[in-house]
């Protein structure tokens, strides 16, 4: 929750964002087209005092030993930022300043880590050179404090503006074009209102923008404090986690705690008549009940401290398994965040009272004569009020059993789907593509295609399935632009057979550099009302202004995560925007090809630095967030499970202390080892019963919201729900069996040798 925080005027700074209208829906992102900081800057100077551009990029950064040979070699990512962000956003500088260290062309700021990795020394990294992508050399001009890890922008390599714009000048007047790379910053002035801004920025986006009857695009804006928890739109630093699921992890923290309070009242009310001649003798002695409130309360509170000492040798234990889960960084260190000391003594003073307040109500309210005599009994109104809270306790396990059993079954559902291609045994290998480097494509193609176990090769943009996407506007038949944008592909004639994807209609294009001939999906088709998909082939297709002849019709295929539906995609050739060969290899034989395509690789691109991952792996990437909340909710259900078995016992216990004497009476007078158990059992699977009937509608209302989030997802069915009273039913019949057999079991002249 501390994303973005700490930085001096927080509640001022925004991020403009851009957004399109279509007959499809809305569609947003965090991108906006590279004329748009300057244009804000000078349409709204009365509002906004500070606006500043960045753009994310990434290449080779090398530094050069005295002899010119590269001592280091390393792909990084880099950010072209104006003066003005670090004016925005006050990082702390170590050397340098930012109105100077960023304002001339080829200057470069590095990280104190970043510094060091590079240089040694981060002390001697001033008036350094480092080359960027063998194409220019950047001189040092700042040093900044390292950036924490809680922030949503991973500054390590920031060179000049000015350097992008001299390379990239034409492009500063083009308002068509709208990259995700591209943020822009903007600061309010004092006592200007985020709502004054608004109301101009639909006159500002209509001044810029190209006027469409296909879509409506517009500027919008975004709070600083936002950007990490909205997942609509993403960051530099590729982290965000909605805030519903922080919440809703809170929730069921606070779930936990309830149950272990519920069963502490259980086990302590079920002691508290065993202690009433202790509470008698004080109270003959002088002990007023406030005094003896306070004595319990505190005893709870001794117990809570040593729990918290316990539970915080656990959470080390467990931080590993944590880390592993989040592939994050986190620590239980109380020096550097001094909050989790606070809460923890907010927690222990909560837990005490909610835990204790009650038995010590019941326990000191006992009469002096009655206790010192044994003669008490447990109220019928304690007794009631302790199966409530059973019913509570057992509502919210079968509450996460539910949960847990339908995240498991929703994300085995999305590894077994089958997508409309095949992408196991895939890797996507990069390549760059400068003009010298698209020269050399055919070769490293023939020596890969010659390695054995290697089954096809096929440059690409990217996959089928990709988070990268772009989106094109298009026309169809020489008729008026569609009423909806198309996402494109672009990929050699080897895409197809590569990734397994069948054809509806017509075939795969020819070989060829540039586009020329198109291959479509079924959804573009049947979004522009097109029944027979073999009328479509011939037809003429407008893309980019460039023309191209439909040739084939690929069968649908989830070119998105399961969350969002399917495009409509268009499939064409463009040599020179590849930036991946496919190779897709013999499953058995992956680990010994993957060393020679980097041999290869480096042998044909030993100026370049070779990357590669597994399609199936950037996949699985899109249910991350899936992935983790189904292993804490069956963590969550098997601890609730086990704090609900003790608390079962707990009252089983003092029910059968209660009725011990009954139990004899009934003993004597014929009754059955099994009949005494049923006896015993009988309120307690109905208790169980009525949670289950409490539990079953709010269960439904969660996991149906939550289902509601994928566009294809399972059927919700009885099964989690029966399967959950099932489990809860078993656990409920196992545990009072086993103490109900012990008391039944026991001998009746113990219980009546006084009577």
């Amino acid at each position: 929750m501390s994303f973005d925080e700490g930085f001096k005027n927080e509640d001022r700074i925004y991020r403009l964002t851009t957004n399109w209208t279509t007959s499809d829906g809305f569609e947003e992102s965090q991108g906006v087209p590279q004329p748009a900081p300057a244009a804000l800057r000078n349409d709204f100077k009365n509002q906004i005092e500070k606006v500043a551009a960045i753009r994310q990029d990434g290449g080779i950064i090398k530094v050069k030993d005295a002899a010119g040979k590269d001592r280091i070699k390393s792909l990084e990512d880099v950010f072209y930022a104006e003066p003005e962000f670090f004016q925005i956003m006050n990082f702390e500088w170590l050397q340098g300043n930012p109105l100077q260290s960023l304002s001339q062309p080829n200057t470069v700021v590095l990280s104190k880590d970043m510094a060091t990795k590079l240089f040694g020394n981060w002390n001697i990294a001033l008036g350094k050179t480092i080359n960027f992508q063998n194409r220019e050399d950047f001189t040092v001009t700042g040093i900044l404090q390292d950036i924490p890890e809680n922030t949503s922008f991973p500054l390590n390599i920031i060179v000049s503006y000015q350097t992008f714009k001299n390379y990239n000048g034409p492009n500063f007047k083009e308002w068509g074009s709208t990259s995700s790379n591209d943020e822009c910053y903007f600061m309010l002035k004092k006592g200007v209102s985020i709502e004054e801004v608004a109301s101009i920025l639909p006159k500002f986006s209509e001044k810029y923008f190209h006027k469409d009857l296909a879509f409506k695009e517009q500027n919008g804006f975004q709070a600083l404090s936002d950007i990490h928890y909205n997942e609509n739109l993403g960051n530099f630093a590729n982290k965000t986690m909605p805030k519903k699921e922080l919440y809703g992890l809170a929730i069921i923290g606070a779930f936990l705690l309830l149950t272990a309070c519920i069963n502490f009242i259980n086990l302590a009310t079920a002691q508290a008549v065993s202690r009433s001649k202790e509470v008698g003798v004080r109270k003959v002695m002088g002990s007023l009940r406030k005094q003896l409130i306070v004595q319990f309360l505190t005893e709870t509170l001794t117990i809570s401290v040593f729990a918290l000492l316990f539970a915080c040798v656990l959470t080390e234990v467990a931080l590993p398994g944590m880390k592993s889960l989040f592939h994050d960084d986190i620590s239980f260190s109380i020096i550097s965040n001094p909050s989790i000391l606070v809460f923890m003594v907010g927690l222990v003073l909560v837990v005490s009272f909610l835990a204790g307040f009650y038995p010590a109500m019941v326990m000191s309210g006992f009469s002096p004569s009655l206790a010192i005599k044994n003669k008490i009994t447990a109220n019928a109104g304690g007794l009631s009020l302790r199966k409530i809270l059973v019913v509570v306790q057992f509502s919210i396990t079968v509450i996460l059993i539910i949960g847990t059993l339908v995240v498991l079954k929703q994300m085995n559902y999305m590894r077994e789907k089958p997508l409309g291609f095949n992408p196991s045994a895939i890797a996507l290998v990069s390549v760059r593509n400068d003009s010298l480097s698209v020269m050399k494509y055919q070769i490293l193609q023939e020596r890969i295609s010659k390695i054995p176990g290697v089954l096809f090769t096929s440059f690409c943009r990217n996959p089928p399935s990709s988070s990268n996407n772009n989106e094109s506007n298009f026309r169809y038949n020489g008729t008026e632009k569609a009423s909806f944008q198309a996402n494109t592909k672009l990929a050699d004639e080897n895409y197809f057979k590569t990734f397994s994807l069948t054809f509806a209609a017509g075939k795969g294009f020819s070989k060829s550099d540039t586009l020329k001939e198109i291959v479509v999906n079924e959804t573009l088709l049947r979004k522009l009302n097109v029944v027979d998909f073999n009328e479509a082939l011939g037809k003429k297709m407008t893309i980019w202004g460039k023309t191209g002849t439909i040739v084939g019709v690929v069968k649908d295929f989830n070119n998105l995560s399961l969350h969002e539906p399917i495009s409509p995609i268009v499939i064409t050739s463009i040599k020179e925007n590849y930036k991946n060969l496919a190779v897709k290899m013999d499953s058995k034989q992956i680990l010994s090809i993957m060393p020679q395509i980097e041999k290869i690789w480096n042998e044909t691109y030993p100026e370049n630095f070779y990357s590669s991952s597994f399609v199936d792996d950037d996949i699985s990437k899109y249910y991350e967030t899936e992935r983790v909340m189904g292993v804490l909710f069956k963590v969550f259900a098997g601890v609730i499970i086990f704090i609900s078995f003790i608390g079962l016992f707990g009252l089983i216990s003092f029910v059968a202390t209660q009725r011990t004497r009954e139990v004899a009476i009934r003993k004597v007078l014929g009754a059955t080892t099994l009949e005494l158990v049923k006896m015993l059992n009988g309120s307690f699977l109905l208790m169980v019963f009525i949670a289950n009937l409490v539990a079953w509608p709010l269960a439904y209302l969660f996991v149906s919201k939550w289902l509601s989030t994928f566009t294809y997802r399972i059927d919700l069915s009885i099964w989690p729900f029966a399967l959950a009273m099932v489990i809860s039913m078993l656990i409920t019949l196992i545990t009072v069996s086993f103490r109900s057999f012990k008391a039944a079991k026991a001998n009746t002249i113990d219980a009546l040798k006084y009577e």
